[in-house]
């Protein structure tokens, strides 16, 4: 049966390895947050350009459009124009030429909205180009980053490696409920430490005095001893001694 002394031993063991694996991902520092946040912003301005390069594809079919109306109504002027020839009356007169007004109307307007359109294609263009520059400085941005990441890894991956190997072994020896406790009180403070050694009569993570009764309490190793103020688990300094 494993003693409290021993699964204190083993925790404190447990909090030395975790504090070295946190301090060799404090190395790698934001990094891999940065390279997920540029992963993401690169494929919003893929899907920005894909939604771009299809706008401007409707801008050049709906100009085609324009220009196939324009020939259509080019024709049907060329047709009233010589039905103008053999007209019989008035009337004939009248309605041809009101056709043939109507049909100039429609190049006019066709006119107008291709203009319109060509305005739209240069400054959909624009953007376009605005947003592959965009995209290729993040891309490059993003390189860099994966580099340097890349080089961190590579200086660490065997310490770290070694030193998880070394975190599992020193688990195996805790119970599941204190393993427990223990992951949980590490979540909660920002430096990591669940388990703390006392010092100069004081908790090692918040510096609050311990009476002598509870220091005495935590040297015979008998019970796992949990600080007032911060909720730490406190061990005497010898213990791995």
């Amino acid at each position: 049966m494993v003693t409290v002394e021993e699964k204190l031993r083993a925790l404190y063991k447990l909090q030395l390895i975790d504090t070295e694996v946190d301090k060799i991902r404090i190395v790698r520092g934001e990094l891999p947050l940065e390279i997920d946040d540029l992963e993401d912003l690169i494929a919003g301005l893929n899907s920005r350009l894909d939604k771009f390069n299809l706008e401007l594809e409707d801008i050049k079919n709906d100009i085609a459009g324009q220009k196939n109306s324009i020939s259509l109504s080019k024709e049907a002027i060329k047709k009233y124009e010589g039905q103008l020839k053999n007209i019989k009356n008035n009337r004939e007169f009248t309605s041809l030429t009101k056709e043939v007004e109507y049909q100039n109307l429609e190049i006019q307007l066709s006119e107008k909205k291709m203009a319109q359109q060509e305005a739209n294609i240069l400054h959909k263009q624009e953007v376009i180009n605005e947003c592959k520059e965009q995209m290729e400085e993040k891309e490059k941005e993003l390189k860099v980053k994966k580099d340097q990441l890349d080089k961190i890894v590579k200086e660490t991956e065997k310490e770290e490696n070694k030193l998880l190997k070394d975190s599992e072994k020193a688990e195996k020896v805790i119970d599941e409920r204190l393993l427990s406790s223990y992951k949980r009180i590490r979540e909660k403070m920002n430096n990591g430490l669940a388990v703390v050694s006392v010092e100069r009569e004081a908790c090692g993570g918040c510096f609050s005095q311990i009476p002598p009764q509870r220091q005495l309490d935590i040297q015979m190793h008998k019970k796992v001893i949990i600080c007032e103020h911060c909720g730490r688990i406190m061990v005497d300094s010898n213990i791995l001694a």
